[in-house]
Order: C-alpha cells, then structure tokens, then sequence
C-alpha cells in the first residue's frame, strides 16, 4: 500500500502529527510549504528524513513528528467526506465476518475510505474488495485515493446505487458489508453476490433502531441465520511512567519526625513563656521594692522624679530580662524535661510513642534492610471523551445450499430428490427385507432421515 522504504521520498504520503486530536496526512511535494501553528516547515527539507523523525519549525515554535501510514493512523487523519468506521466497529466487523488474507469481500458505501483501507491490508495481495458508491464526487475522490496509495490491485472501486442495481459480481464473495441508509434494499443483491459453496457473512452498518428492525425483517425473509446485533465503542487510556511512590512505613517515619519537631517546638514556646513570667515578675517585684523605699522621701520630689525612677526601673527590667543564650538553653532544657515528666505521669500514649520513635528510628535503620525500590511505576488514566459515534452492527451467516433447496431454487427436482420416497418405504420394512433396504441410494437415506 503505502511506501516501505526507510526514507521520506518525494511524493510519499506522510502523517504530520502535532497532538493527540492533530493530525494531519501530507503529500510531500517540494516547492510547497506546512504551515501550522507549530511552526514553518518546508516540504524539500522533510524529503531524506526517516519515518517516525522529530522535525523542528522553521521559525522555532514548534515541533511535528512525520509518521509512516497505517490504516489506523489514516483513520484518524484523512479528510472526512462522510462519517467514518472508527477502529473498535472496524476491528469487530474484520473478526466477525472472518475476513482474512485472500479473502473477497464487497463494501458497500465507501464513503471516506476508513474501513476500505483496513480491509485491503487484512485481505492481502491475494484477496480482492469491490467497493461501491452512490455519490459521484466521493467515488471520484476515493479513487485518486486509492491509486495514490497503491491499493489499484486490491480494490475495485465502481460508481453504482446496488440498493436498485445490485453488485457487479455474483456468487463469488465471502463477505458482504452494508453501510447504507437503506440497507434492507440490497440484502437480495447481497444474497446473489455471495457465494454458495460455503458458510458467508453479513454485516449491516446503521445507526438507528428502526434501521435495524427493518433489516433484521429483510435478513430472514432472505434466509440468513444467526443474526446478532452489537455496539462497540472504544475508551483508551492514557499510560505514563511516574516516579515511584515510598513505601507507607517510610513515609509514616516521616509523618512521625514531624510530629516530634512540632512537639518540641511547642514545648520550647511553653519553656520561653515561663521563662519571661519569672523575669516580669522578678521585674516587678524589684520596682515595688524600690517605690516602697523612697516613699519617706519628700512629695514633690518624688512626684517629680518619678517619672525618671519609673524609667530607670524598666530599664533595670530590661538589663534583668537579658540573658545569655547558655542560660536560655538550660531553661528550656529544664523546661523540656519538666513537661515530659509531665507527660509521663499523665500517662500520654501518643507522646511516649513519638519519643520512643525518634530515639529507636536510628537502630532501627540499622537492623533493616529495606528492599530497593522501582524507579518508575505506571501509572494509567482514561480519557474523558470516547472517540466514535453510536451505531448498530447486525450480524448473519448464509449456510451453503443443500441440494433439496438447490434443486426448488432450479424448479426441477434432481433425481434424488424424486426419489425420496423409496427410501421411506425401504426403512418401513427394514426388519423383513435388509437387502433392500441396502440397495436404496446413500444420499436418498440421509435427505429423508
């Protein structure tokens, strides 16, 4: 189908893709030119690039990556001339109607050439897919398409409305598929196509239920059996590697140090608290020492200095309050120690539990081994939207015709046939005459029994 070579050529059909719902097919055609909103890129520069390239604007803001075509990449990239066959029906209908390499298969309803492709990569050189068209301009355009792709050998592609004509092949094909508005009206034309050799299949495309009722109707008046119906639809999911998570125990260590942190931080906030009550009391004591002692003096002057005494108190205070960072860490070691006697008295679990962790989580490294962990793990997330439409797959099978049903479809009894009755008579009397019932026809007992 499509270019095999290792290297981009001039006129090979590439798939630009930009994002996840971006994609784009391309002719590579030097003298033209790409441009996106990704960048700048010149076709005569992507020629000699390996498929599956990472390629870098022009102009710097962006980056696309050339792909080489699969049915499945041209599914999501090809320009829609009319609702298309996403993978999930594609892949169901290929199982389904046992379409396999050699295979000759008719679709009817091109359309934008989804299912076409896929079929004719299934069926392989040595099978053959006739495809019809009711609309001119989608025909015509399907089959630059195919010729571009080199699919020539493996599609026939013909201009024709088979709900009123009917197929250009008769008893040759092993499958048929319907995708028409009507499809009722071709079950006849899709009977006469299919071989009568051998078990063939039938799928119906629609994407109402009345459509549905009313082929189901059309099936079994045709003498198809078997009929099933299906809807498919497809959610993928996007898969990432991720670092990977510590295990609980570790992480619960962790939770535990931090307690303990916050702990001690509270108990130091406790230990400086008391430690400034015990100075602003001592503060205070010593100033009403020092008021009650110049009582005695004179009123005046004591009114007027009062307020430099009052100053030189606080001052006083303030000399009192300082202490050196060796005392303050003595009073809030004792501090820490009184308020964890206090604990313990009180009989506090959870603090006796955050003290025994951090002292024991040192000899506890020590005596394990943990195992080494992954560096990454994968991670899986489906995507909001399911890509695809609501429709109804009708199944059927067509058993091979037998020679009774040959012979009425003829309007001629074969001599078989005529001769059904002896054999009836011969089994009646079996017990009496066994060589006569030996000598009726093999295939004449078989039809009657």
């Amino acid at each position: 189908m499509w270019s095999n070579a290792r290297e981009i050529a001039a006129g090979d059909v590439v798939i630009a893709w930009m994002t996840r719902d971006i994609i784009q097919p391309l002719v590579i055609t030097p003298g033209k030119e790409l441009n996106l909103k990704y960048g700048y890129y010149r076709h005569e520069d992507l020629v000699g690039v390996p498929y599956g390239s990472k390629i870098r604007s022009r102009n710097g803001k962006g980056f696309i990556h050339l792909l080489r075509p699969t049915p499945e990449l041209w599914t999501l990239a090809l320009p829609h001339r009319t609702q298309i066959l996403y993978l999930a029906d594609i892949a169901f209908v290929t199982s389904w109607l046992d379409i396999r390499p050699g295979s000759r298969v008719i679709e009817a309803g091109t359309g934008s050439g989804s299912f076409s492709h896929s079929v004719a990569r299934t069926i392989g050189p040595r099978g053959h897919l006739w495809s019809y068209e009711f609309h001119e301009a989608r025909a015509n355009k399907a089959r630059e398409e195919f010729t571009r792709h080199g699919m020539d050998d493996i599609v026939t592609l013909a201009h024709r409305n088979v709900c009123k004509d009917g197929f250009t092949v008769v008893d040759t094909v092993d499958a048929v598929f319907l995708d028409l508005p009507a499809p009722w009206d071709a079950v006849e034309h899709a009977k006469r196509a299919l071989r009568k050799d051998r078990a063939t299949r039938i799928c119906c495309f629609s994407p109402c239920m009345e459509q549905v009722l009313r082929t189901v109707s059309a099936l079994n008046d045709a003498g198809f059996t078997e009929l099933t119906m299906h809807e498919t639809l497809l959610r993928p999911h996007q898969v990432d590697a991720a670092p990977a998570l510590e295990p609980v125990g570790a992480v619960g260590a962790r939770l535990k140090q931090s307690e303990a942190r916050r702990e001690e931080k509270r108990l130091r906030q406790i230990a400086h608290a008391r430690l400034g009550l015990a100075r602003r009391a001592a503060a205070t004591t010593k100033r009403k020492a020092a008021d009650d002692g110049d009582g005695a003096q004179d009123g005046k002057r004591a009114r007027a200095d009062g307020g430099a005494q009052d100053a030189d108190a606080d001052a006083d205070a303030d000399v009192e309050m300082k202490v050196s960072p060796e005392e303050q860490a003595q009073d809030e070691a004792e501090a820490l120690a009184e308020a964890a006697a206090a604990q313990g008295r009180v009989g506090d679990e959870d603090e006796g539990v955050v003290v025994h962790v951090r002292e024991q989580a040192p000899e506890a490294k020590e005596e394990a081994s943990p195992e080494p962990l992954p560096q990454k793990i994968t991670l899986s997330k489906a995507f909001p939207e399911v890509r695809g439409h609501t429709s109804y797959l009708t199944f059927a099978v067509l058993l091979p015709a037998t020679p009774a049903s040959a012979g009425k479809s003829g309007g001629a009894a074969p001599e078989s046939a005529a001769a059904t009755p002896a054999p009836a008579a011969s089994i009646a009397e079996g017990s009496k005459t066994p060589q006569a019932n030996a000598s009726q026809p093999p295939n004449a007992q078989e039809t009657k029994l």
